[in-house]
């Protein structure tokens, strides 16, 4: 058994990766949004099963693992990927309490998944991709996903009809932003309620942040 602070590498540089500005992000992220991308993510948290396992694909600086030991300090197999390795760095320097968390370095696309999991967490990671890799990376984590597992999903969301002026000029501003500091593939955000839909997937609960311009989804696989 590895021990819970051990990592696998298996990238190099990628696109979609965010070493350059890894220990400014959630300064950033703040700045911005306030306390918006956290709410969105840590009012899903309460939905985690006691002893569960769990796959969180795209976690960032891993502020998220200390708020989940909150809940649950110990019990769970948590498995953590995230494609820069500088925030694979900080992750592993949080307080998970007794939970089991084993650190992968690799983009969603390319991590080779093992298990089935119990819950699927991916907070503003599908907005990297372009339309086809989206299909892509949901069908991987659909298939590594429990009947009955839930999937908390939270990311930016602009719809056309009816968004804010706004709010399409601040996503152009983030995607010039982070195409240049980040390789980032996606130029435009693409919406991925369809694929839960298609794949039947029952919203338990919607909530909506920063004027709308964040959503979050409680998805439970049928």
């Amino acid at each position: 058994m590895r021990h819970p602070g051990d990592a696998i590498y298996l990238t190099a540089m990628h696109n979609n990766n965010y070493d350059p500005i890894a220990r400014y992000y959630d300064v950033l992220s703040r700045l911005v949004f306030f306390r918006a991308q956290l709410s969105a993510q840590i009012e899903q948290l309460i939905c985690i099963p006691a002893n569960g396992t769990i796959l969180i694909a795209g976690g960032g600086t891993g502020w998220v693992l200390e708020e989940i030991a909150k809940i649950h300090p110990s019990g769970l197999r948590i498995t953590y990927v995230e494609i820069s390795a500088k925030m694979l760095d900080l992750s592993k320097k949080r307080d998970v309490k007794s939970n089991q968390v084993s650190y992968i370095h690799a983009a969603a696309e390319d991590f080779k998944i093992g298990t089935d999991y119990d819950v699927i967490i991916t907070a503003f990671l599908f907005d990297n991709f372009r339309a086809e890799k989206i299909g892509l990376v949901f069908g991987r984590f659909h298939a590594a996903l429990k009947s009955g597992g839930l999937w908390l999903f939270s990311d930016f969301y602009y719809n056309a009809g009816s968004g804010k002026h706004w709010q399409r000029y601040l996503l152009k501003a983030m995607y010039l932003f982070f195409k240049r500091i980040s390789r980032i593939e996606a130029r435009d955000l693409i919406n991925t309620e369809h694929c839960f839909e298609e794949a039947l997937y029952l919203p338990l609960k919607t909530a909506y942040y920063y004027s709308g311009f964040i959503k979050s989804v409680v998805y439970q696989k049928s």
